[in-house]
């Protein structure tokens, strides 16, 4: 395309080429001089709803453009390159609203400027080509990286940045803000009574109750599933208590209109106040968390959080023993010490349980009542539960004479890393199942009968005995042991330590010992710690023995003991 020079005559403009017209696009001139804007034939094709004058010049033209006018005027006139001869290229989008369409018109604007004799710029070539479903689409993918699908509220990682730009404001201005985590109650419950699309229908409404309610410059997002973040701004300690309230009466108040009817819900907040207590936007949402969780035992209440020096001394043994964990794992640190299990009658050792230990860098050892319990809480037992099979495997594979007992955490019955490495070793090693025990806590087993039975069955396929372990401290019943299959029961040491002085407890112990040998389980009794108890429990029938009695765990392998004469390894439990 060829135009005129700076000389204030109006431009040639061509006959625009066919590929123009193919793609939806139509050339101009613009003669920067006189401002005047002659485009090509196609015009009345493209831009249909640009009257004639609106589109004369470039001011006239400029005035439709949205929602930023001058960005032509930017890309030509301000721009900071120098046309060395054949022309300076630039690109930009816009919108241009027509007084026949409620929505703008999105459009790609590309083309050359010249300069003329003073170096600025002097006239324009270039073409437009409608490109409103390509930037529908960009939107919707924009959106889409910000919002989350299904409520249409901000997603988590625009809740951080709103947080973090909330706390920056705060700081500055020397104002107070506030953070609220809402997490619905119990939307599980309507996941199971009612069904998933039920439950989006939910939250979908709860977060219609909370935007509603929000002030103008308040920020809500889905922060997960079935939580909610509020960042209030210019909101005190006083009046983050209020809001709370606010949403909490707004989503028990009334019941909840679904496709499968009215549904009741409750929702309970943590809340903070920031910047007091809290200066990073990850501090913010974690101590929320720590607050919801506390609000969350008592069911549709609020917790604002506080500072508490016995909580933040946890948290550092948390992160302490987190670290020394994970080091363990790492250098292979972890290891397991065998605590004798006794036949009753003949006080010949039948297998060891294996207890977890790790060694501490000055050589010490760390105890399992020590390792289990933050493990536990903190996610790592897994993987702890996972190297102590390894051990307890290499050692039955090395010695055909071992047998022994391990325990997992209720988690691990359900952990299919866990199963996929036992089912391996296992196969790897024929014949090592026969001398392995699996303790199970009581707990585990009544929290899912059934899922437990399937577990118990897969181990005893490979040939491995299962054990219920501090049986008595929980709610399972005889019923439920017969149905799950077990091969023996660890009766709590808490019922055994003091049946010479407890009528109760022998009368408990009794009547376990009774019960279990009419189902044909094998039993333990645990803490054993006198020569009288241990009499006792061998008349009333008990199997095998364990506690102070019999022998403390130890990190020497008691078949290597038994070559030397100092220890016996017994029949098979």
């Amino acid at each position: 395309m060829n135009g005129s020079s700076a000389s204030g005559t109006s431009p040639d403009l061509p006959e625009p080429g066919a590929l123009l017209g193919r793609v939806g696009a139509v050339g101009f001139a613009w003669d920067l001089a006189t401002d005047a804007m002659v485009w090509g034939d196609a015009v009345a094709d493209v831009l249909p709803h640009l009257a004639p004058e609106a589109r004369a010049s470039g001011a006239a033209y400029a005035r439709q453009i949205e929602p930023t006018p001058g960005v032509r005027s930017d890309a030509v006139l301000n721009s900071p390159a120098s046309d060395g001869g054949a022309g300076v290229r630039y690109a930009i989008e816009y919108g241009i609203r027509t007084a026949s369409s409620t929505e703008l018109l999105w459009v790609e604007e590309a083309g050359c400027w010249f300069a003329g004799r003073d170096g600025r710029p002097a006239r324009v070539e270039g073409f437009v080509r409608v490109i409103s479903e390509r930037h529908a689409r960009d939107e919707q993918l924009r959106r889409l990286a910000s919002h989350d699908p299904l409520t249409g509220e901000l997603n988590r990682s625009h809740l951080l940045a709103a947080i973090a730009e909330t706390l920056e404001e705060a700081a500055r201005f020397h104002t107070s803000a506030a953070f609220l985590l809402l997490g619905i109650d119990d939307l599980d419950h309507v996941n199971d009574a009612f069904g998933f699309d039920v439950a989006d229908e939910v939250i979908i409404e709860v977060a219609r109750r909370i935007r509603v309610r929000l002030r103008g410059g308040d920020v809500l997002a889905r922060a997960s599933g079935n939580k909610f973040g509020v960042v209030l701004k210019n909101c005190t300690a006083e009046e983050m208590a209020v809001a709370a309230e606010r949403f909490l009466s707004a989503i028990r108040n009334e019941v909840i209109p679904t496709s499968s009817g009215p549904v009741a819900v409750t929702a309970s907040i943590g809340a903070i106040a920031a910047p007091r207590y809290a200066r990073t936007a990850d501090d913010v949402v974690t101590r929320a968390q720590e607050s919801l969780a506390i609000a969350k035992r008592r069911r549709g209440s609020y917790h604002a959080w506080r500072p508490n020096a016995e909580r933040e001394a946890q948290r550092r043994v948390n992160i302490r023993v987190t670290d020394e964990i994970i080091s363990a794992l790492n250098d292979r640190r972890l290891v397991v010490a065998y605590e004798p299990i006794a036949d009753a009658k003949e006080r010949k050792v039948a297998f060891h349980e294996c207890l977890v230990r790790m060694r501490q860098d000055d050589g010490t050892l760390m105890l399992a009542p020590d390792i289990v319990p933050v493990a536990e809480r903190l996610g790592l037992i897994r993987l702890v539960d996972q190297r102590v099979l390894e051990l307890v495997i290499a050692d039955l594979a090395a010695a055909p004479q071992a047998r022994l007992s391990l325990n997992i955490s209720p988690d691990t019955t359900t952990d299919p890393e866990w199963w996929a490495r036992i089912e391996a070793l296992l196969l790897a090693h024929p014949g090592v199942a026969d001398r392995l025990t699996v303790e199970i806590t009581e707990t585990a087993a009544i929290q899912d009968v059934d899922d437990v039975r399937g577990f118990v069955m897969r181990l005893k396929k490979f040939g491995a005995r299962i054990a219920i372990d501090d049986f008595g401290a929980g709610n399972t019943s005889f019923r439920n042991l017969r149905r799950l299959g077990v091969d023996l029961v660890k009766i709590d040491g808490a019922f055994v330590q003091n049946i010479v002085h407890s009528a109760d407890d022998r009368a408990f112990v009794q009547t376990l010992l009774d019960l279990a040998r009419r189902l044909g389980i094998k039993t333990v009794a645990e803490w054993v710690q006198d020569e009288e108890s241990a009499a006792l429990l061998r008349d009333w029938g008990c199997d095998y023995l364990q506690g102070r009695l019999i022998g403390l765990a130890a990190a020497e392998r008691p078949w290597q003991q038994s070559a030397s004469g100092t220890s016996a390894i017994g029949p098979e439990p």
